[in-house]
């Protein structure tokens, strides 16, 4: 998050440039936690106050926490359908459909060259390791963290919702990272294409300029970070839609 974070603000400089305007880092650092107070308000608070209301008619625990984490889903729904209302967020997206079909196409064993720029924008734009599958992993996690407490009082619930997303993030970040490791098990396979599937949500088909810039930013990441990188197989989702 550091590290994402610092890139961020260096290229929000960067575009700033222009205008001769600089944001500081502390402004950026409090616009994250605004951002982040918000998320957790927004994708656990309020589906326990929704839920809630409900209460009287969800006296089981487990079903409680079914219907919350049901309405958390449709809350990230509906919030990924309207953020794509916005013109510069769909080609965000665009760049984030290049961003995978790139590395999809180096884990391939494609040489990340601008002239096989057409060669790799028939990849497919979604990818194991997406923050989208991550965040649906999320979803999915805390339904059954939150059912290990039961349903007790509303205030414990309250705290809990806040307390233990450190918790839920930290798990929903290893099952990401293993199941990238073995997606190959049909089990493991079977469980991340609900994740897959949600990025139609979040990337677009690039164009050849995005893929473009896609290239030449991955390839100078591999030489700064792991010159000597061996690209694994792509998983059996990805080559299927290729």
């Amino acid at each position: 998050m550091v590290l994402g974070i610092q890139s961020l603000i260096y290229s929000a400089n960067i575009a700033l440039k222009e205008e001769e305007e600089e944001l500081s880092g502390g402004l950026l650092w409090l616009m994250l936690l605004v951002s982040l107070g918000s998320s957790v308000a927004l994708f656990f608070l309020a589906p326990l106050f929704i839920t809630n209301l409900m209460s009287s008619f969800l006296e089981s625990a487990v079903l409680f926490n079914l219907i919350e984490g049901l309405v958390r889903l449709i809350i990230f729904v509906i919030y990924i359908k309207l953020v794509t209302l916005t013109p510069d967020i769909k080609r965000v997206f665009g760049y984030h459909g290049a961003e995978h079909a790139t590395i999809n196409a180096f884990e391939a064993g494609v040489p990340l060259e601008i002239e096989r720029a057409a060669e790799i924008q028939s990849y497919p734009t979604a990818h194991l390791r997406c923050g989208t599958s991550f965040l649906l992993a999320v979803m999915v996690i805390a339904i059954l963290v939150f059912s290990l407490i039961g349903k007790p009082s509303f205030a414990v619930m309250f705290a809990s919702r806040i307390i233990l997303v450190p918790v839920i993030a930290a798990l929903s970040y290893e099952f990401t990272r293993f199941s990238a490791g073995h997606c190959h098990n049909p089990i493991v396979h079977f469980l991340i294409k609900p994740g897959l599937a949600l990025q139609s949500l979040t990337t677009r088909p690039p164009d050849i300029k995005q893929i473009e810039v896609a290239i030449t930013a991955l390839k100078k990441t591999v030489e700064m970070d792991n010159p000597d990188y061996i690209p694994q197989k792509a998983c059996p989702e990805c080559e299927a839609a290729t």
